[in-house]
């Protein structure tokens, strides 16, 4: 997400007028996610250091679910335990411990990254709580050993400016980040264990936004408000975020770990999209007189399937591989209805498999209504003679292990029930042409309860003094600021994420150059020349004081300033090849 162009809110939209949108009643809110810079874990004291591949031991284990004090289970936990699934962590001794593990408590909340949260709190306008309480947030993919988060409430009902708008701030929590997935394949995923734990903050809009240009706009201007903060970790993997979509009729959807925020906008636009699909086809299912009862007819087909060289059959047969049909009654042409590029509802149901039931090769079922399936024919007339069914209705046929297959079948009918009567609650995961795929259902609204390891941590005046220390002057003050002086809003915005506000500061006023020179400078000719092999660590704010000396003679234009520095590491400039400054804004409109 870090080093990319930060001028989405100046992109036209790519899909559809903001009346559009509201045509369909949208509304999303953002859930920013940024490692909080610190030396070491938030729960014990295992340093933080970079990722690494390398591991020294491996642990196996496997989920189930238990029942709440209410004697009831979250439906995330049942439809994990149906997975099956065994997880593995691989294990570096330098960057994890007992805690991590679930072998011993906690150590106590890291300090440092208290005190750092609470920067960005008071950046953010929020209402600070005085008295810091952990809880515990069930994460039940595996991505955590013990099942849950360890959590905390820094503030809430915030606000910040973007573009001249009031956003509300929900709330900001600080929190452990998850492991990181190395794999997932049939029923064994292996997370490694170094990112376990590290400092994480999590800032969390109200769902204010209305279009997907909304969305990429409040995205960028969070993620600039980080990057002033001198708070967070910077670079890859260091943030995501997940959006939350919904249209009227829908219901919200969340899209996790969104890697950069380019991809927001279109997620954004295809997630409602899906979703009115999703509504037309639960009316055309209504006006057939489609009911739950239609789906009840299920059979042996593995003899027949052994027959057909289709992709989703070719199976080492025997050994409890077996195939099943269901038969979907007045349901044709519901599962090639769109609702995605390149997507079809029965996409949604092939993932359910995948995700579920495991069955995870492509693809991992047939069905009447796609056309790769044509060679099939033969077949599912076979299951209509044999079934008394027609034309009309449509048919599935997944083919697997036969308790894989089992659990296949029971998604097919949850799915088909789920299409007649609401859009499911998920959690999707993003692909990179703005399309989702399913990843589990949403968790049940009871997932947090009180950690009893740790007791409340009181918050004295000192230390709120020390954060209000640090705050630095409003983002939207300071890009006002900038733009007044004649930087555009790509410079602005780069100033940020590329880190490079602070030095344009501390020069800038003090050198015969204009702003838009000198920004140019720290963004794009000094990058240019690190990247011929040059030794720029010695540009300093100094340096470039020294190099371009006094305010009162004739500003030097671009050309004469880069050659100034090109001569200071050494460098012979060839204009001809100099960077153009613009080309950040036009890979972003592209």
């Amino acid at each position: 997400m870090d080093g990319q162009p930060a001028n989405l809110p100046q992109v036209a939209s790519r899909f559809a007028e903001p009346e559009f949108y509201a045509a369909l009643g949208l509304k999303c809110g953002i859930e920013m996610h940024r490692q909080v810079f610190t030396t070491h874990k938030l729960f014990c004291r295992c340093p933080v250091k970079p990722y690494s591949d390398e591991f020294h031991a491996e642990i196996l284990r496997h989920m189930r679910p238990t029942l709440s004090e209410l004697g009831e289970y979250d439906p995330t936990a049942l439809m994990e335990f149906k997975t099956k699934k065994e997880i593995v962590y691989r294990l570096n001794r330098e960057t994890v411990c007992t805690y991590e593990m679930d072998d011993a408590p906690p150590f106590g909340l890291n300090r440092e990254a208290l005190d750092r949260a609470l920067v960005i709190g008071m950046m953010l306008n929020l209402n600070l709580v005085d008295e810091i309480h952990i809880a515990r947030k069930q994460y039940l993919d595996g991505s955590i050993p013990t099942g849950f988060q360890r959590t905390c409430i820094i503030g809430i009902n915030g606000w910040m400016k973007v573009d001249g708008r009031r956003i509300g701030i929900h709330q900001l929590g600080l929190e452990e980040d998850a492991c990181r997935e190395a794999s997932d394949h049939g029923h064994r995923r292996t997370y490694i264990t170094d990112r376990l734990s590290i400092p994480l903050i999590e800032i969390v809009t109200e769902a204010e936004m209305h279009t997907p240009e909304d969305a990429a706009r409040v995205g960028n201007a969070i993620r600039r408000l980080c990057h002033l903060s001198g708070q967070v970790r910077t670079g890859h993997g260091r943030a995501r975020q997940d959006v939350n979509v919904s249209i009227t009729g829908g219901d919200r959807v969340e899209i996790k770990g969104v890697s950069s925020l380019r991809q927001l906008p279109a997620l954004v636009h295809f997630e409602a999209l899906r979703q009115k699909a999703l509504l037309d086809i639960q009316d055309a299912a209504r006006s057939r007189g489609i009911t739950a009862s239609h789906f009840d007819t299920e059979l042996d087909v593995t003899a027949q399937a052994k027959r057909y060289p289709h992709p989703a059959f070719r199976l080492p047969w025997g050994g409890g591989i077996v195939a099943r049909a269901i038969v979907l009654r007045n349901c044709s042409g519901l599962l090639s209805f769109p609702t995605a590029p390149n997507r079809t509802f029965g996409n949604e149901i092939s993932d359910r498999i995948k995700v579920i039931a495991c069955i995870d090769r492509k693809p991992n079922m047939a069905h009447s209504d796609c056309p790769q399936s044509f060679t099939l024919g033969a077949l599912f007339d076979e299951v209509r003679r044999t079934t008394k069914t027609g034309a009309k209705d449509a048919i599935v046929i997944v083919a697997g292990p036969a308790a894989d297959v089992t659990t296949a079948m029971g998604e097919v009918h949850i799915r088909m029930r789920e299409a007649l009567t609401c859009v499911p609650r998920e959690t999707r995961k993003s692909l990179p042409d703005g399309s989702t795929l399913f990843e589990r259902m949403l968790p049940g609204p009871d997932r947090m309860y009180p950690d009893t390891d740790l007791p409340p941590i009181v918050l004295d005046e000192d230390r709120f003094a020390r954060a209000r220390g640090k705050q630095p002057e409003p983002l939207w003050e300071k890009e006002e600021r900038y733009s007044a002086i004649g930087l555009s809003t790509v410079q602005v915005g780069r100033l940020f994420t590329e880190d490079q506000f602070a030095t344009f500061e501390a020069v800038n006023g003090r050198v015969c150059l204009k702003p838009t020179v000198l920004a140019y400078l720290l963004l794009d000719w000094v990058p240019f020349l690190r990247r011929l092999g040059r030794d720029v660590t010695g540009l300093t704010a100094e340096r470039y004081v020294e190099l371009f000396d006094g305010t009162n003679g004739e500003p030097l234009d671009q050309k004469a300033a880069a050659a100034r520095v090109a001569g200071a590491v050494g460098h012979a400039p060839h204009f001809l090849t100099k960077p153009d400054p613009r080309a950040a804004e036009r890979r972003v409109q592209a």
